[in-house]
This record gives structure tokens, C-alpha cells and sequence, in this order.
């Protein structure tokens, strides 16, 4: 199972229907409020990264309200 994380910036008000719709996409293990520039962490994992990146992340940066993203790969370390 490959991980990685997204940091996301949501416009002002949005923040509700981001997270509902952020919740709701296959893929999407967890999803957390955070205080710094991004507003929300999300983990997504998919059997293979190819499939995190190109069909998770894609349909997340398709959900109206989001401002950016900034996408993290995990890596296996030891």
C-alpha cells in the first residue's frame, strides 16, 4: 500500500463542503484540520502510487473551493 499526504488550501467559507467532499473520494484514508498556512492534511493510499497521484489527487484538486494543494510521497526509510 503506497502513501502520501496532501496539504490543502481552502478558500475562506469553504472549509465545511471541502472536508465533506475531500471525505467522501475512494482513496481518502483521513483527513485533519491544521492551523499554519494549509487548512486541512489529507492521507490518501492506493495499492499503488501511480494510482494515489493520478486518480485520487486528481479528483481532490477537482473539488470545488480548494485554493492549492501541495502533494507529499512517503518514503520508505530503514
Amino acid at each position: 500500500m503506497e502513501t502520501l499526504f496532501l496539504l490543502v488550501e481552502v478558500e475562506v467559507g469553504k472549509l465545511d463542503d471541502v472536508l465533506r467532499r475531500m471525505k467522501a473520494v475512494p482513496g481518502v484514508a483521513e483527513v485533519q484540520a491544521v492551523t499554519g498556512p494549509f487548512d486541512l492534511i489529507v492521507k490518501v493510499q492506493a495499492p499503488h502510487i501511480n494510482e494515489a497521484l493520478d486518480t485520487v489527487v486528481h479528483k481532490i484538486r477537482r473539488i470545488p473551493g480548494l485554493k492549492s494543494t501541495e502533494t507529499l510521497v512517503t518514503v520508505g526509510i530503514g
